[in-house]
């Protein structure tokens, strides 16, 4: 094979690099979009580039080449250096799969049950007042999903905090944020490598929740103090409280990097950020080029088939 059919494999180190700065520098209803497309993009395609790996060296045993009517001899004299590659993609591709599975598996667990809780949350209402004295806030998917505020956050907000607060976590909702962290996580569970994407994902759905939230109100200094006051809130309340795994709130996710909240804050105060053509038109190279490469390497593989099945 060529060495443009293995590009894929590696396309996804320049993307984890320009994750964080795409995250930070583009509008985040925009990146969260470009952020998961390639993603996608990228896991598809090293994949894909994985498996054909695998049968190309699959192909190699005279066996499986006798039983599909390839001529062993051609097949052994194309490309003999092709074995370790072989061997290498098809322990990767097996990892890659099973990994991508069980968190497929264990993402849909998560959202049957959120969607169960949110189901079984009293009254008819999309807000939740819960009486838990600590402060916290989070919306969990479901058919509807529902908006869970403790009154231990109630109390830390005033009026205009509580309406930021529902604007916030009524985009997450309605703009299925879940979703997106979820396709995100499960490419990155596929190929490693792509897991700055899921972090950085997890920061643009909040900054898209954020930027919401100002344009609701008007008012992005108040959008601001009031992510900074909900935190603030939050980390003085002890104990640890049972959250859906599934669950997206203005705190933002629990397992994202530290650091995020003073982040979010300093972009709230800044200008509404804009999208620089050039990083937009550099990550649409790149993914043009990723599908591109497992394009050729598709094709350099039957061509290949198609000369040792006609000898």
């Amino acid at each position: 094979m060529h060495l443009a059919v293995y590009l894929p494999l590696l396309f996804p180190v320049p993307a984890a690099l320009s994750a964080g700065p795409l995250a930070r520098r583009l509008e985040p209803r925009l990146a969260t979009w470009l952020l998961t497309a390639a993603a996608l993009v990228l896991a598809v395609s090293s994949t894909a580039v994985l498996g054909l790996l695998a049968l190309a060296g699959l192909v190699r045993i005279p066996l499986v080449a006798t039983l599909k009517g390839y001529s062993p001899d051609v097949i052994a004299r194309q490309d003999p250096a092709v074995w370790p590659a072989a061997l290498a993609g098809g322990v990767l591709l097996a990892l890659a799969v099973l990994a991508a599975a069980r968190r497929a598996a264990r993402r849909a667990g998560a959202l049957w049950s959120a969607a169960l809780e949110a189901a079984c949350l009293p009254g008819p209402d999309l807000a939740v007042i819960t009486d838990d004295p600590g402060a916290d806030a989070y919306t969990v998917p479901g058919l509807p999903g529902r908006i869970v505020v403790s009154h231990g956050m109630l109390d830390a907000l005033g009026p205009a905090g509580r309406d930021i607060l529902l604007a916030h976590e009524g985009a997450h909702l309605n703009h299925h944020h879940h979703a997106f962290v979820s396709l995100v996580q499960l490419a990155a569970a596929a190929n490693p490598l792509l897991r700055p994407l899921a972090v950085a994902v997890a920061y643009t759905v909040e900054r898209w929740a954020d930027e919401h939230a100002a344009r609701h109100t008007g008012d992005r200094r108040a959008v601001a103090e009031t992510v900074a006051r909900a935190a603030v809130a939050a980390k003085r309340s002890r104990g640890p409280r049972a959250i859906p795994a599934a669950a997206l709130g203005i705190l933002g996710r629990r397992r994202t990097a530290p650091g995020i909240v003073p982040r979010r804050v300093a972009a709230l105060l800044a200008p509404p950020p804009q999208s620089p053509p050039l990083l937009l038109a550099a990550a649409a190279a790149l993914l043009a080029a990723t599908g591109l490469c497992a394009l050729e390497a598709a094709h350099d593989l039957h061509r290949f088939l198609e000369l040792a099945h006609t000898r």
